[in-house]
């Protein structure tokens, strides 16, 4: 089977991250964390996640480069001796073998420029920082990149709910596909588990569930409304952080999830969108940006030619794109 130990690697790797984000959020305080350059959050688990997942695919795969969020260059400065020594903690409780100096090392396995040619891997190792800091809704997503395409995805989710009908029983899920060969989940707690996801087969706009960011910083909130009301869809919108909400989509949790643009210049980056963009497409959903062009992974680390985000279930697509593309008129 093509990427079959790309697969169980990357898998590994996720649960493993997971693991130590599980184990950080129940424990964290403020010293666990700080802000960057650009203000948004960073914790000892982004820091923790990174290291583990690219120091595994390097063990795996020496001669892939990766694509990652983090960088150590804030972990190396003598105010955040303290972060950098709890990073190093964390990080040794799932995988005994890391020093603090392949911690940074393996952290700045992160610094590829991705790009057309080639193959690498793009990392997220918190999706939904904000979600994590809340103690809600966050994922690890690991994807596979060669030529401009994504190849394989991985999500680790662990604060959703395995079975969504079922909100209060186990949480914790594994997301995961491959090109050309469907898209499944897995508990954390049982990766051998594994179930074929699909979604919805909603037919009307109206019946559609939507989700969108928790953080208005991250999508239109009013503009989101505007669209659902021209679509007539009668069913509240759900908020949640990060890339679970493409698991929601990819397992019929919900029809649409919608990430429309908030200030002019901003590009999507690669590793908030690969995992779930493969997932999403091997459950059987579309997605293109809010102009309704496809996702362009070649360019680098960013989406450069697309804006926000329309996911969907197969049926509403070209209803929802056409809202979506009017409301920008």
């Amino acid at each position: 089977m093509p990427f079959e130990k790309e697969l169980a690697v990357a898998q590994e790797a996720v649960r493993k991250a997971s693991q130590l984000c599980s184990a950080a959020q129940r424990g964290l305080v403020d010293a666990e964390k700080h802000d960057k350059a650009d203000k948004s959050p960073v914790t000892v688990a982004d820091y923790g996640a990174q290291a583990l997942v690219l120091s595994t695919l390097a063990a795996a795969f020496p001669g892939d480069p990766a694509v990652g969020e983090e960088d150590s260059s804030d972990l190396r400065k003598a105010e955040n001796a303290e972060l950098f020594s709890r990073v190093v903690e964390y990080a040794q409780k799932v995988d005994a073998s890391l020093d603090a100096d392949s911690v940074l090392a393996a952290i700045d396995r992160g610094s590829h420029s991705g790009g057309s040619s080639g193959r690498f891997w793009t990392l997220d190792p918190i999706d939904g920082t904000k979600g994590f800091l809340r103690g809600e809704q966050y994922a690890v997503a690991l994807a596979l990149i060669e030529n401009g395409e994504v190849l394989l995805g991985v999500l680790g989710c662990p604060n959703l709910p395995v079975d969504p009908n079922k909100p209060e029983g186990e949480k914790g899920c594994l997301l995961f596909a491959v090109k050309g060969q469907g898209a499944f989940q897995a508990p954390l707690s049982d990766l051998s588990a594994a179930t074929s996801i699909s979604t919805d087969s909603v037919t009307d706009p109206a019946q559609a569930v939507f989700c969108e960011s928790v953080e208005s910083g991250h999508t239109a909130h009013g503009r989101s409304a505007s669209i659902t009301e021209a679509l007539g869809t009668a069913v509240e919108p759900f908020r949640m952080d990060s890339q679970c909400k493409y698991a929601a989509v990819s397992r019929g949790q919900a029809s649409v999830y919608l990430r429309l643009p908030t200030r002019p210049g901003y590009e999507e980056k690669i590793w908030d969108h690969a995992a779930g963009y493969i997932v999403l497409l091997e459950a059987g959903g579309k997605i293109a940006d809010t102009f309704g062009q496809p996702l362009d992974f070649s360019l680098g680390r960013t989406l450069k030619n697309n804006k926000g985000i329309v996911a969907t279930s197969p049926a509403v697509f070209e209803s929802v794109v056409k809202a979506v593309v009017a409301s920008a008129e």
